[in-house]
């Protein structure tokens, strides 16, 4: 089986001023690294390409697509999807979020994963709320910045037992230390299969939903660090759960 995700890569620059002299460094880190470990424990292929490669690489077509049997958006906004090469140059081109609605409904299983840029993005910059993508989500996003940080811990609440996604996987879930605020769709198209409550509010962290032919998961937190705590990436059940995830996206469940 073979997966696309598509972010999930950080470019930082750091300056230092020691006394009148200024000291510059830079680092790169992959934060699918463990997601990526845990997918192949599972006979799962991952083909990464890192935010700072989708404007110029990610598919442009439902051909280069269907090439994979999903597709994860992990950290990674709508701009850096929507604003192509051509784009930029002013030339008329293809909307990639409307080439993803199309993979979904011809059949393909698209999840969006939570994070600083998911869905709406903690600074409300992700900006997926009002786009094709959303179109096709078992949620939607709110306008607005929709990311929250919670260093205590959230505990998961378990709704639906029965799922393939949760086949196997016995226990609660380990904690997570922040999601996106999401709304769930209440209109029978979409199954809520866990949540998180925080502040009086049961908010969506694991959602499903059939639309056209295919298939989309919304999983409001990361998929590695640091919203999915140490305790979280060292579950022995992690990868069961991705695994699990990409396979019913796939249609194997």
């Amino acid at each position: 089986m073979k997966l696309l995700l598509a972010g999930e890569t950080f470019a930082a620059t750091t300056s230092v001023a020691a006394g009148g002299d200024v000291l510059t460094s830079a680092t790169w880190v992959n934060g699918a690294t463990a997601f990526n470990a845990a997918l192949a424990t599972e006979g799962i292929a991952v083909t990464q390409i890192g935010g700072d490669r989708c404007a110029t690489e990610f598919p442009y077509d439902i051909d280069a697509l269907a090439e994979y049997q999903a597709v994860v958006i992990s950290d990674v906004g709508a701009l850096t999807l929507l604003v192509t090469p051509e784009a930029r140059a002013g030339r008329i081109g293809v909307n990639r979020l409307e080439v993803l609605k199309a993979y979904v409904e011809g059949g393909g299983g698209l999840m969006l994963a939570g994070g600083y840029m998911g869905f709406q993005g903690m600074f409300g910059t992700a900006r997926f709320h009002d786009t094709p993508v959303e179109d096709v989500l078992p949620v939607r996003c709110l306008p607005f910045s929709d990311g929250m940080e919670v260093p205590q811990g959230l505990q998961a609440s378990i709704l639906q037992t029965s799922h393939p996604i949760l086949a196997g996987l016995e226990g609660p879930l380990p904690p997570i230390l922040g999601m996106n605020k999401l709304d769930f769709r209440r209109d029978g198209s979409s199954q809520l299969l866990a949540t998180c409550h925080y502040r009086g509010t049961d908010w969506p962290l694991l959602a499903v939903r059939e639309h056209g032919r295919g298939r989309t998961v919304a999983w409001a937190t990361d998929i590695g660090p640091h919203w999915l705590s140490q305790d979280f990436l060292g579950w022995p059940l992690y990868g069961k759960l991705m695994g699990n995830i990409v396979r019913w996206l796939a249609g194997k469940d």
